[in-house]
């Protein structure tokens, strides 16, 4: 299978191509495929892209395994459907899919069932592509694509790489299958569509030429880019952690760093923004006992999940990103750096494509709450260099990561995939302009 090299998109993307071909009739149809209702970073970013792609070119319908707070939401703007997935097939969680369970023949035959009915829903619905979401809605919906005989973008929000899929069986089956189920694959970072290719993880920065038919089209923020605080210049400094409270996003290496920063800045009032979802109350007692531990009963500020997340950002110094593993992208990291605030954040995934280390925020190794002290510090001890990291990060933002650059990309490729045949889009992917 012909292949194309990803160098080319790593932090350019798709730009707009002549997109005559979306307005020459009515608006390409397009099914969103999505397993779950609950909302998560894949969840919100889909809900950002449907509710900016271009109305009178695309005609977005979004169909969901599970009802939840996403699906009201969704229904504000688009044809939104609940197609119950068992929750056998549901309810697995993606660090429990090795291949015993895989398997299983009970979930094999709901799964079996649930594509039949999802590929009669689409038929019966008869849209132009299918637009799949998440891991499992990539297998679900790609299979389901297939039985209906319709076209299918995979758009991958996860690495297909260690930490993300634990069984090197599931890695291999999902690269695999990521060559042979979808005509087109979207990725949300360089480093994500790195992660399809059997001969590199996600953390190389090598261009891989062994990926299937696809392109990197970055996540954007719908911030307007408006700052709250002015500055590390008060005398009281807020820095944020802010994401679901989980091993792999490193709240107990905060708390370290938070520790070590007390000390030479007593001031520095330290914030964990976000809750657990999928069953890990274990670990928010573990980082609770552990901030408790050092004796300082207002080291950290745990609040809970927030809904008004741009808020939150807005009132503080320093957002940092504290990922033990390589983050496919990064939303907070983004939505930080269009409040104008200096951003830290560890050093893989898609991370290094958006912070520019040492100009619009300082990149740090993962797990080393050492380091992480060191460059809060840095940061604190210099209000100058706060300022100006803030400045040149929104102006990143504004220039490559706008929720408006996404969905721009987003309808090239679905023009691309409109005017071409599948044996001929690898070719048309190839001379799509880039920025």
């Amino acid at each position: 299978m012909a292949t194309i090299e990803t160098a080319q998109y790593y932090d350019k993307g798709l730009a707009e191509p002549d997109r005559a071909d979306l307005c020459a009739s009515s608006p390409v149809r397009v099914l969103f495929v999505n397993h779950t209702g609950t909302p998560g970073g894949a969840e919100i970013a889909m809900l950002n892209l449907i509710r900016h792609l271009d109305p009178a070119k695309i005609k977005a319908s979004v169909v969901f395994g599970a009802d939840g707070p996403v699906v009201e939401q969704m229904r504000q703007i688009a044809d939104t459907y609940v197609l119950s997935l068992p929750v056998a097939v549901g309810g697995a969680k993606k660090d429990a899919m090795g291949l015993a369970s895989i398997l299983k023949l009970r979930a094999m035959l709901l799964a079996i069932g649930y594509i039949w009915r999802l590929a009669r829903f689409i038929r019966r619905n008869n849209p132009d592509f299918i637009h799949t979401n998440s891991l499992k809605a990539h297998l679900l919906g790609g299979f389901a694509a297939l039985l209906a005989r319709k076209r299918v973008v995979w758009h991958l929000r996860n690495s297909v790489d260690r930490g993300y899929l634990p069984s090197s069986t599931v890695r291999l089956m999902f690269r695999f299958l990521a060559r042979r189920i979808p005509d087109f694959v979207v990725t949300c970072s360089a480093a994500t569509m790195r992660s399809l290719s059997d001969q590199a993880s996600a953390n190389s920065r090598a261009s891989v030429s062994t990926n299937p038919r696809g392109a990197v089209v970055h996540d954007g923020t719908v911030s307007s880019c408006v700052s709250g605080k002015s500055g590390v210049n008060d005398g009281i400094h807020r820095i944020a952690l802010i994401g679901r409270i989980s091993p792999w996003k490193g709240q107990h290496i905060f708390i370290r760093a938070a520790a070590m920063v007390r000390e030479p800045f007593p001031k520095a009032q330290f914030f964990i923004v976000g809750a657990t979802l999928f069953g890990e109350e274990d670990y928010e007692c573990e980082v609770r006992a552990l901030a408790k531990s050092y004796g300082v009963p207002d080291l950290i500020t745990f609040t809970g999940f927030r809904k008004d997340v741009l808020n939150v950002i807005a009132d503080m110094d320093v957002i940092v990103h504290a990922s033990t593993i390589g983050e496919p992208f990064g939303q907070v990291i983004i939505e930080g750096m269009a409040a104008g605030k200096p951003v830290i954040a560890t050093d893989g995934g898609g991370v290094p494509e958006i912070v520019e280390n040492g100009k619009t925020g300082i990149l740090v190794p993962m797990g080393n709450d050492a380091a992480m002290a060191e460059a809060i510090g840095r940061i604190l001890a210099d209000p100058v260099l706060a300022a100006e990291m803030g400045r040149r990060g929104r102006e990143r933002v504004q220039n490559c990561f706008t929720i408006d650059h996404t969905a721009r990309k987003t309808e090239a490729v679905y023009a691309m995939l409109q005017s071409s045949r599948r044996w001929q889009i690898q070719r048309a992917a190839q001379v799509v302009r880039v920025q």
